[in-house]
């Protein structure tokens, strides 16, 4: 069926109204975020990075490109002049992202089950000190839960990122960041923009700056 123009022009309202009503939930959320905790992030990792430590990251579905696109910022990000084109400083983040090996991942999940698809990785390479990241929306997927434990035995230092009410991350990790909201995309909106404010800080303190333009 055509629609008519005053159907279009309708729908075109309606649309543009959810758009906006999107942002305005951001905003408030934004509001809400518990800058304390993201800045004991900030700090862990910081001190890790100065230990000569390693930062490992994991998720499950988008949080999967979240943890990929973390480590990038860490280790590149933090170091790079704001145009992008040289490496400024010398000091570098060890990061690791535990997703980024299809066949690893692919190979543990087949024969010791998907549960087990990080804390398997962690247990060959995690030592004293490093820092373990996961991003969990419910802060209940179970590869990640294991992945802490692994982790904490091993003496490193693990951070969750989270939503809604926290789930069994609240208890599982070290630091526990809820961003306070209860819609998924949303949380995971937030969770890249935590990312990007962390990275964005330690480029702040790496590079003993200010102020930063790119």
């Amino acid at each position: 069926m055509i629609k008519t123009n005053r159907e279009q022009a309708m729908q075109k309202e309606a649309t543009e109204g959810n758009l906006r009503k999107y942002t305005q939930q951001y905003t408030e959320i934004c509001k809400e975020l518990p800058y304390d905790d993201i800045t004991r992030m900030v700090n862990i990792i910081w001190k890790a990075a100065k230990g000569g430590k390693t930062v490992f990251t994991m998720g499950n579905g988008g949080h999967c490109n979240t943890a990929s696109h973390m480590i990038n910022d860490l280790a590149k990000h933090t170091v790079s002049s704001d145009d992008k084109k040289k490496v400024v400083v010398k000091t570098r983040f060890k990061t690791f992202c535990l997703n980024d090996s299809m066949s690893f991942v692919t190979g543990i999940a087949n024969d010791m089950g998907f549960d087990n698809i990080f804390a398997e990785q962690l247990a060959n390479t995690v030592q004293k000190g490093d820092v373990v990241i996961g991003i969990s929306g419910s802060g209940n997927s179970e590869n990640v839960l294991r992945a802490f434990d692994t982790a904490k035995q091993k003496g490193a230092t693990t951070i969750c990122l989270t939503g809604f009410t926290g789930g069994k991350a609240r208890t599982a990790a070290d630091l526990c960041i809820v961003v306070p909201c209860g819609k998924m995309v949303m949380v995971e909106d937030f969770h890249l923009m935590i990312s990007h404010m962390v990275a964005d800080e330690l480029k702040r303190l790496v590079q003993k700056r200010e102020e930063l333009t790119g």
